[in-house]
């Protein structure tokens, strides 16, 4: 289990980081003037977060449906047994897969839960039968097919810690 960093935030590097979880192509030259700073001290705070790994990288957003990646499936996976090899046997599997789009360890009556997308049922069909159940030590696969996406957040809620 990977610990917990602290990472000392004023409300310069709160604003900092929701502007740019929000557009990660902005310029400094922008992001300075929308935060009030000049862009020297602007670039030396951004650089002082990617070192101090609070932004871990950026990324494109793509829209599923037009890419031809329109299901989304949450899948609760239990196995036969949580002991420490059967838990790397199953994350190591699903890290290959890249239908699998995020994986947690649980608590409650699941040990996993994913979220998986694919292009149609058929899809997932051949991503459970060819892979899932294929795990070593996979007790029971319980999937829910989401009808309509009503919230979608990439950004967290930094206003919390300002």
């Amino acid at each position: 289990m990977k610990n917990t960093i602290s990472f000392h935030f004023d409300i310069i590097d709160c604003r900092i980081l929701n502007v740019l979880q929000e557009d990660a192509q902005i310029s400094n030259a922008e992001l300075a003037n929308r935060i009030g700073i000049s862009p020297s001290p602007c670039w030396r705070r951004v650089k002082r977060l990617e070192k101090g790994g609070v932004i871990k990288r950026r990324v494109t957003l793509l829209d599923p449906a037009i890419v031809g990646l329109p299901v989304s499936v949450f899948v609760r996976v239990s196995l036969e047994r949580q002991i420490e090899s059967a838990l790397e046997t199953f994350e190591h599997a699903v890290l290959s897969r890249s239908e699998v789009m995020e994986c947690y360890l649980m608590t409650g009556d699941s040990d996993y839960l994913l979220r998986v997308v694919v292009a149609d049922l058929v899809a997932y069909e051949r991503f459970m039968i060819d892979h899932l159940t294929r795990i070593n030590g996979v007790a029971s696969i319980n999937s829910s097919f989401a009808l309509k996406q009503v919230k979608y957040r990439t950004a967290l809620p930094l206003e919390t810690l300002e």
